[in-house]
């Protein structure tokens, strides 16, 4: 089964460079439809058993412009198993003046999970937050598909697919983030052994353009 998981398109807070986590959300930008409607395009052949999204208005607006490009179109399963990291105290907050005030824990957050400290913020573990993912994964285990898309976000979306693959917690950024509107492929047979196709792929960009609209 090939499992395909897409970022949510960049927001308003992502360009404002604050935490949305699963409580905050914001619209996506002009560009960021545009750029989603391009990998609609790029997927419009991929034939999807299900499409789960995120309930959370960004990604749900996302897996909409996916599903509305795509040939054989299925309806979508919002889930809030893929919401959003609960990042409590930081959600809404400016990312460099958390930065400023908890520099070794934004950095954690960042680049080392095992030392993030969640209590500190209100916030889901790391174990809770890929937990919820990885079981809706693996519920798919005695299911006869082939294709299934996942729409959800970025920090929760690195740690649990990184969770699949086997990664400890100390590891899991270690490949960084991934992009908004990014598409990451894994591939399994048993949901044991996860191998990926590709990750955090945004060639689409430049692959498929959207044709101009001429008055």
């Amino acid at each position: 089964m090939k499992l395909y998981f897409v970022r949510h398109g960049r927001t308003e807070w992502n360009e404002e460079g604050r935490f949305q986590g699963a409580s905050g959300d914001s619209p996506l930008l002009n560009q960021a439809i545009l750029d989603i409607e391009r990998l609609g395009k790029h997927l419009q052949d991929v034939s999807f058993d299900r499409i789960f999204s995120s309930d959370l208005p960004r990604a749900l607006h996302t897996a909409q412009i996916i599903q509305s490009q795509n040939r054989t179109p299925v309806d979508i399963e919002p889930q809030a198993a893929l919401r959003e990291w609960q990042l409590g105290r930081l959600e809404g907050q400016k990312i460099t003046t958390m930065e400023a005030i908890y520099p070794q824990q934004i950095q954690a957050f960042r680049h080392n999970l095992a030392k993030f400290n969640y209590d500190m913020f209100g916030a889901e573990s790391v174990y809770r937050t890929t937990r919820r993912v990885t079981q809706l994964v693996h519920s798919l285990k005695d299911e006869p598909y082939d294709q299934v898309l996942f729409v959800g976000h970025g920090a929760n979306l690195v740690a649990s697919l990184r969770t699949l693959l086997g990664v400890k917690p100390a590891l899991l950024r270690d490949w960084g983030g991934l992009s908004n509107g990014s598409l990451t492929i894994l591939e399994t047979d048993d949901f044991r052994d996860f191998q990926v196709l590709s990750w955090n792929d945004t060639s689409f960009l430049e692959s498929v353009k959207v044709k101009p609209i001429h008055s």
